[in-house]
Formats: structure tokens, sequence, C-alpha cells
């Protein structure tokens, strides 16, 4: 296990952040807030809704920065990435067809042999899907995230031994790649990540690298907790 010498840091965005920070002092965990990115809405065209027979939305971040157009889809079920995102979906008004639990990819697997047309609300950056026969996707852009320096004060705990939270492979790359910038030592940082394909964007050379046993944040915190007792 790592040796509890530094803090626990997470760097997401807002408002997981917060929620992020929550959830580990419940567990007694004590977790610096970082964020070294911010989400920002993008404009969108908004199809007809009678077009498609679902919402595939693989972020809450999408239901919250969709705007306006969100009201015209209001009839199409939506088929959530996870539970964070159904809940998400829930709160803007939407009815959740399915929740998923390995990642988009995964949902959409479990859908073989329906025949569907889905309307795909993503970031910027998004991961490649291939959907089962009888699945088509269409996609909107609906918002980006923006990475941010490190800052003097966490490049200053960076330094002390600490573990830090890794949410997605874009902030792992991003934060890796800041390291190499300001001339961090890997060495001296340990990593939890949400899931596998999370840690392996953050390259090798850290003191310590595990992925949560499921792609949620309870179990990236429970992991947290267990490297750092």
């Amino acid at each position: 296990m790592t040796s509890a010498t530094g803090k626990i840091i997470a760097i997401r965005p807002e408002p997981g952040l917060s929620n992020t920070v929550a959830a580990g002092r419940e567990l007694g965990l004590d977790i610096a807030p970082h964020p070294l990115s911010r989400v920002e809405p993008l404009a969108w065209d908004v199809p007809p809704g009678d077009a498609f027979d679902g919402l595939l939305i693989g972020s809450a971040n999408a239901v919250r920065h969709a705007g306006e157009g969100l009201a015209a889809l209001k009839a199409l079920p939506v088929f959530a990435v996870g539970k964070t995102t159904a809940d998400a979906a829930q709160a803007a008004g939407f009815t959740v067809e399915k929740t998923g639990e390995g990642g988009l990819q995964s949902l959409l697997d479990g859908l073989e042999s329906k025949s569907l047309k889905l309307l795909r609300l993503a970031g910027e950056d998004r991961i490649v899907l291939t959907p089962p026969e009888g699945v088509t996707i269409a996609s909107r852009t609906v918002y980006r995230v923006v990475h941010l320096p490190i800052s003097s004060q966490l490049a200053s705990q960076l330094s002390g031994n600490p573990l830090v939270l890794l949410h997605s492979a874009k902030s792992a790359e991003h934060f890796a790649s800041e390291c190499n910038r300001l001339g961090i030592d890997r060495a001296g940082i340990a990593l939890a990540a949400i899931g596998p394909r999370v840690l392996a964007a953050a390259g090798p050379g850290w003191r310590d690298a595990r992925s949560a046993d499921d792609p949620n944040d309870p179990s990236l915190l429970a992991l947290a907790r267990y490297m750092w007792h």
C-alpha cells in the first residue's frame, strides 16, 4: 500500500470535483481539490426528436451543458453510461431506459438484437463506439473540456508523495504532460484511476498506479482508502 505521507488530490472539473471531495470526507479521506480542467458548453444544432428512439449519453456533463436544446428531446428515453449520468438525466426531466456499468461500449453491446436509432450527446473528446447490428448512432457535440496548467500550490503538493485521483483518460494524459513540463518526478506520485484505460493514459514511472474495480466514484474512493491506509 501507498505510504500516507502526502495529500490525496482530486483534479477533475466541477461539479464532480466537489462531489468527490464530499464523498471522500464521508469515508474519512481528506481530499484536496485542484481542478486541472473546466467544462464549457458548445453551440449545437438540435435535430428533430422524432427521428430517434433514444438518447445515448456518456457523461453527466452532456446533460449539464447541452442547454435549452435538451427541451426538444425530453420525449426520448435515455441510455446512460452509469448512475451519475442517469441521475443527472432524471433530474433534468428525462426517463432513463437503461443504465450501464462498464462504459458506453458495454452498454451498446447489451442492446444487441434491438433496432434503435440513437442520438449521442457527447463532449469534443470522446471514444469511438462500435454499435451492434441494428443500432445506429448520430452524434452532437455539446461541450468541451478545457485543460488548465498545474498551479504553484499544486506543484508544491506533488513533491510530498501524494495520491492523485484520475477520472478520465484525457485528464490523465494532461496531468502526466504537466508533470513532464514542470519537471515533477513521477516516482514520488501514486495514482488511483477510475479504470484501466484511464490508468494506461497516464503512462509509466509512477510510485504506485492502480485502477478501481468498477468505473465509478465509490469504487475509486474505496481504492484510494485502501492505498492510503
